[in-house]
Protein backbone atom coordinates (compact mmCIF):
# COMPACT_ATOMS: atom_id res chain seq x y z
CA UNK A 1 0.00 0.00 0.00
CA UNK A 2 2.62 2.17 0.74
CA UNK A 3 4.42 1.79 -2.41
CA UNK A 4 1.06 2.65 -4.38
CA UNK A 5 0.57 6.15 -2.52
CA UNK A 6 4.28 6.76 -3.19
CA UNK A 7 3.65 6.06 -7.49
CA UNK A 8 0.23 8.06 -6.31
CA UNK A 9 1.77 10.94 -5.27
CA UNK A 10 5.14 11.28 -7.81
CA UNK A 11 2.04 11.14 -10.85
CA UNK A 12 -0.28 14.08 -9.54
CA UNK A 13 3.18 16.18 -9.01
CA UNK A 14 4.11 15.00 -12.68
CA UNK A 15 0.94 15.60 -14.02
CA UNK A 16 0.91 19.20 -11.97
CA UNK A 17 4.05 20.03 -13.34
CA UNK A 18 3.12 19.02 -17.01
CA UNK A 19 -0.31 20.85 -16.71
CA UNK A 20 1.81 23.82 -15.54
CA UNK A 21 4.05 23.86 -18.63
CA UNK A 22 1.27 23.79 -21.15
CA UNK A 23 -1.28 26.13 -19.30
CA UNK A 24 0.86 29.30 -17.55
CA UNK A 25 2.72 30.25 -20.93
CA UNK A 26 -0.42 30.87 -22.80
CA UNK A 27 -1.53 33.46 -19.80
CA UNK A 28 1.96 34.83 -19.11
CA UNK A 29 1.79 35.90 -23.20
CA UNK A 30 -1.34 37.34 -22.55
CA UNK A 31 -0.24 39.24 -19.94
CA UNK A 32 2.54 40.76 -21.84
CA UNK A 33 0.68 41.08 -24.92
CA UNK A 34 -1.78 42.93 -22.55
CA UNK A 35 0.71 45.33 -21.27
CA UNK A 36 2.02 46.00 -25.32
CA UNK A 37 -1.72 47.29 -26.00
CA UNK A 38 -1.47 49.24 -23.37
CA UNK A 39 1.11 50.73 -23.73
CA UNK A 40 1.16 51.59 -27.69
CA UNK A 41 -2.21 52.81 -26.75
CA UNK A 42 -1.32 55.26 -23.99
CA UNK A 43 1.58 56.56 -26.43
CA UNK A 44 -0.50 56.52 -29.82
CA UNK A 45 -3.00 58.74 -28.10
CA UNK A 46 -0.83 61.72 -28.59
CA UNK A 47 0.83 60.55 -32.01
CA UNK A 48 -0.23 61.49 -35.48
CA UNK A 49 -0.42 57.38 -35.92
CA UNK A 50 -2.62 56.22 -37.81
CA UNK A 51 -5.28 53.26 -36.84
CA UNK A 52 -3.91 50.93 -39.75
CA UNK A 53 -0.06 51.95 -38.49
CA UNK A 54 -1.53 50.66 -34.67
CA UNK A 55 -2.52 48.23 -35.69
CA UNK A 56 0.63 46.77 -37.61
CA UNK A 57 2.44 47.77 -34.41
CA UNK A 58 0.57 45.57 -32.01
CA UNK A 59 0.20 42.70 -34.92
CA UNK A 60 4.00 42.97 -34.95
CA UNK A 61 4.02 42.53 -31.24
CA UNK A 62 2.01 39.36 -31.33
CA UNK A 63 4.11 37.91 -33.59
CA UNK A 64 6.79 38.62 -31.54
CA UNK A 65 5.13 36.79 -28.81
CA UNK A 66 3.75 33.89 -31.04
CA UNK A 67 -0.04 35.19 -30.16
CA UNK A 68 -2.28 33.43 -32.98
CA UNK A 69 -4.24 36.19 -33.79
CA UNK A 70 -4.94 37.45 -37.41
CA UNK A 71 -4.02 41.20 -38.23
CA UNK A 72 -8.16 41.66 -38.93
CA UNK A 73 -9.26 40.43 -35.40
CA UNK A 74 -7.38 43.87 -33.90
CA UNK A 75 -9.52 46.13 -33.73
CA UNK A 76 -8.11 50.20 -33.05
CA UNK A 77 -10.75 52.98 -33.06
CA UNK A 78 -9.12 56.79 -32.73
CA UNK A 79 -11.77 59.26 -31.44
CA UNK A 80 -11.21 62.96 -31.42
CA UNK A 81 -8.18 64.77 -32.29
CA UNK A 82 -5.37 63.03 -33.11
CA UNK A 83 -3.29 64.73 -29.96
CA UNK A 84 -6.59 64.89 -27.60
CA UNK A 85 -8.57 61.79 -28.36
CA UNK A 86 -9.21 58.61 -27.07
CA UNK A 87 -7.58 55.28 -28.39
CA UNK A 88 -9.26 51.93 -28.14
CA UNK A 89 -7.84 48.75 -28.90
CA UNK A 90 -9.30 45.24 -28.63
CA UNK A 91 -7.95 41.72 -29.64
CA UNK A 92 -9.81 38.68 -28.48
CA UNK A 93 -7.93 35.40 -29.82
CA UNK A 94 -8.07 31.45 -28.94
CA UNK A 95 -5.68 29.34 -27.90
CA UNK A 96 -6.18 25.97 -28.10
CA UNK A 97 -3.90 22.87 -25.99
CA UNK A 98 -3.99 19.78 -26.86
CA UNK A 99 -4.03 18.22 -23.17
CA UNK A 100 -4.28 14.12 -23.06
CA UNK A 101 -7.97 13.60 -23.00
CA UNK A 102 -9.20 17.00 -22.56
CA UNK A 103 -8.69 19.81 -25.45
CA UNK A 104 -9.34 23.17 -24.09
CA UNK A 105 -9.64 26.46 -25.72
CA UNK A 106 -8.24 29.28 -23.57
CA UNK A 107 -10.15 32.43 -25.17
CA UNK A 108 -8.27 35.95 -24.62
CA UNK A 109 -9.41 39.56 -24.44
CA UNK A 110 -6.61 41.63 -24.86
CA UNK A 111 -8.30 44.85 -24.36
CA UNK A 112 -7.70 48.74 -23.48
CA UNK A 113 -8.42 52.10 -23.93
CA UNK A 114 -6.73 55.27 -23.42
CA UNK A 115 -8.19 59.02 -22.87
CA UNK A 116 -6.39 62.00 -23.19
CA UNK A 117 -5.80 64.67 -20.37
CA UNK A 118 -6.54 67.57 -22.91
Amino acid sequence: MASFKLFFGIFVIAASIYLGAKIVPPYFENYQFQDAIKNEATVDTYTPKTEDDIRKAIYRKAQELEIPIHEEGIKVQRQGSQFAGVVSIRANYVVHLDLPGYPVDLNFDASTENKSVF
